[in-house]
C-alpha cells in the first residue's frame, strides 16, 4: 500500500468512525441468476455503463471469484483482483481498475487457483475496505456467481436489492423462481427485481415476467417487479466477441435501447423514493460472520 492509499484510508476511516453503522450513500445491488448462461454479467456491465452515462458513479465488483469475466466483457485486464486484496492485504483503491468509458470495476480473477471462500478474517478485511468507498459511489453492483454458496447467500441477503436475471427458457425460469424462493425464505424483506433476457419479442418477456410474478404472489405472498426485457439480437454476441459493452458497440440496437431506457426508469423511480437506511450493507453482512449474527434474517 503506497503513501497516498494509506492517507486516503485513514481519512475515510475517520469519517466512517463518525457513523459506525453506515457504509456511505452507495446503493448496493446484487445481481444473481438461478443458473449459468442467463447473461447476468453482460447485463451488469451494460446497465452499470448506462447508469454512468446518466451521471451516476458506479462500481462493479465481480464476485464470481476464479470464474470471473467482467474484465473480459470490458476488454480490460486488471492488474489486481479481489483475491490479491485479501491475500496481500491491498487497499481497495489499488485493485479498482477502469474498463470501457472509464467504468470502475474490481476483477474476481479467472483461474482455478483463484477460487476462494471468504474466511472470517478475510471478510472482516473486505468489509473494512468496502466501508472506505461507500461515499464515493451512487451504486455498487456485485456480480454474483450462478447458484448459491454460503458466502454468496450472505452477500445477496445483505444487499439493498437483488436483481434476478433469467431467460424465457423453462429451466431458467424454474431455477430463477427457486432462487427467489430461497432468498425469500431467508429474508422476506429483500426487494427482488426481474431482468428477462434474450426475449424474442415484448410479448414473450411480459408473459415470462407475469408467470414468475404470479407464482411468487401465490406461493410466497411476495410482489416481484420487472425492470427490463432485453431482446435477443445479434448485437449482443458480436459485442461480447469484440469485448465491448453492447450499448457502446451498437447504440441503436434494440438491446441497447432497452438497457438505456431501463437505466433512466430505474434512476427516476429511486429519486422518488426514500433511501434504504435501516441497516448498512456492511453492518448486515458483518452480522452473518459473527456467531450471534448468523441466520438473523427471518
Amino acid at each position: 500500500m503506497d503513501q497516498a492509499d494509506s492517507l486516503r484510508n485513514k481519512m475515510a476511516l475517520q469519517l466512517s468512525d463518525q457513523k459506525k453503522h453506515t457504509s456511505g450513500n452507495a446503493r448496493v445491488i446484487a445481481v444473481a441468476s438461478g443458473k449459468g448462461g442467463a447473461g447476468k454479467s453482460n447485463f451488469t456491465v451494460n446497465f452499470s455503463l448506462a447508469l454512468q452515462r446518466l451521471g451516476k458513479k458506479v462500481l462493479v465488483f465481480d464476485l464470481d471469484i476464479g470464474m470471473a469475466n467482467i474484465d473480459i466483457l470490458l476488454g480490460q485486464s486488471a492488474e489486481y483482483t479481489i483475491v490479491d486484496m485479501l491475500r496481500q492485504r491491498l487497499s481497495v483503491w489499488k485493485i479498482i481498475a477502469k474498463g470501457h468509458e472509464g467504468l470502475p470495476f474490481v476483477s474476481g480473477g479467472s483461474g482455478l487457483n483463484d477460487l476462494i471462500e471468504f474466511s472470517g478474517d478475510e471478510m472482516e478485511y473486505f468489509l473494512e475496505q468496502l466501508q472506505l468507498i461507500g461515499k464515493e459511489y451512487d451504486y455498487i453492483f456485485f456480480d454474483m456467481p450462478a447458484g448459491v454458496s454460503r458466502t454468496s447467500l450472505h452477500f445477496l441477503l445483505s444487499a439493498d436489492q437483488a436483481f434476478l436475471v433469467t431467460t424465457p427458457e423453462p429451466t431458467s425460469v424454474t431455477d430463477g423462481y427457486g432462487m427467489i424462493k430461497f432468498l425469500h425464505v431467508n429474508n422476506k424483506n429483500l426487494p427482488v427485481c426481474l431482468i428477462i433476457n434474450r426475449i424474442k419479442n415484448k410479448k414473450e418477456g411480459s408473459a415470462t415476467a407475469s408467470n414468475i410474478s404470479a407464482v411468487c404472489r401465490q406461493f410466497l405472498n411476495k410482489e416481484i417487479k420487472s425492470l427490463i426485457y432485453i431482446p435477443d439480437d445479434d448485437t449482443v454476441g458480436k459485442a461480447v466477441r469484440a469485448q465491448t459493452p453492447f450499448i457502446a458497440y451498437s447504440p441503436d440496437a434494440r438491446s441497447s435501447a432497452a438497457v438505456l431506457q431501463a437505466a433512466r426508469q430505474y434512476t427516476n423511480e429511486l429519486n422518488s423514493q426514500e433511501k434504504y437506511t435501516e441497516f448498512s450493507f456492511t453492518a448486515k453482512l458483518r452480522r452473518f460472520f459473527t456467531t450471534k449474527g448468523r441466520n438473523t434474517f427471518g
